[in-house]
């Protein structure tokens, strides 16, 4: 009986057969395309994934409605303002420089500035502990000169 189950277990893979895998489009310049297309956008339940490579459930409808519109005779162009007007701006990887956007353009730029401004206050406020605390009283200066005699005997 063992030997039966041993040569089960070694036969079992042969019956394993896992098939090419299938374009979800019919039309595989359109699947080229709608992938093109979906690396532009940026999946809303990942954040940091584009809708291409995301299996989330919303990625996967956004891309089926891609298909369905590329289907249809729909421009790239077209899809995407129909996603953005759906979804908001936030759903481009690459979101247009424009008055509403420009908060999220230039807070890069004043954090760095701000960070500069604070890093340039704090040296300035050590430099000016440190020229204090190096600064020795008379007694601690006879001190230390007695302090190195006694070591130079």
């Amino acid at each position: 009986m063992k030997n039966f189950l041993i040569a089960l277990l070694l036969i079992l893979p042969t019956f394993a057969y896992a098939g090419e895998a299938k374009d979800l489009a019919d039309d595989p310049v359109m699947e080229r395309r709608m992938i093109d297309l979906a690396e532009k956008v940026r999946c809303l339940v990942c954040q940091s994934e584009n809708v291409a490579s995301s299996h989330s459930d919303w990625s996967n409808d956004v891309r089926q409605i891609m298909r369905d519109k590329m289907k249809a005779g729909a421009s790239d162009q077209e899809i995407m303002d129909m996603l953005v007007e759906r979804f908001g701006k936030s759903v481009l990887f690459d979101p247009p420089v424009d008055k509403e956007t420009m908060p999220l353009w230039a807070a890069p730029f004043v954090m760095l500035l701000l960070g500069i401004v604070v890093l340039f206050f704090q040296l300035r406020k050590r430099r000016e502990t440190v020229l204090q605390v190096s600064e020795l009283t008379s007694e601690a200066q006879t001190r230390a000169a007695n302090l190195l005699k006694e070591d130079n005997k």
